[in-house]
């Protein structure tokens, strides 16, 4: 399965550099929440809205390959949301990032 991570630019390059990256989300990471936060294509437009949009710097889109993280994930139920988000249970790691691109709403739709 493809799921997606909206990624600021200072993290996806420390990503890139390390290979190991444990954002979970603006401003908290993997230790704090206990997961990294992702989507599924249908929920990035809206993960953009209500947390990205006031964002300045450069958000990068990343596509995981489920099927190459190092790290357990699952589909988990939100309160309120109509799909379960993807959440990854640990660190993500480099190869499983099968694209990365500069994000523009048309990116994800």
């Amino acid at each position: 399965m493809k799921i997606f991570h909206l990624a600021l630019d200072g993290a996806w390059q420390a990503f890139q550099a390390s290979g190991t990256y444990t954002v979970s989300t603006i401003g908290m990471d993997l230790a704090e929440v206990g997961f990294i936060h992702c989507s599924q294509a249908e929920q990035v437009a809206g993960v953009h809205a209500r947390y990205y949009r006031d964002v300045t710097e450069p958000i990068w889109l990343l596509t995981i390959d489920t099927d190459l993280l190092t790290s357990s994930w699952r589909l988990d139920d939100v309160p309120g949301q109509e799909l379960p988000f993807p959440h990854v249970y640990g660190s993500l790691n480099l190869d499983a990032v099968v694209t990365a691109e500069l994000f523009r709403l048309s990116a994800s739709s």
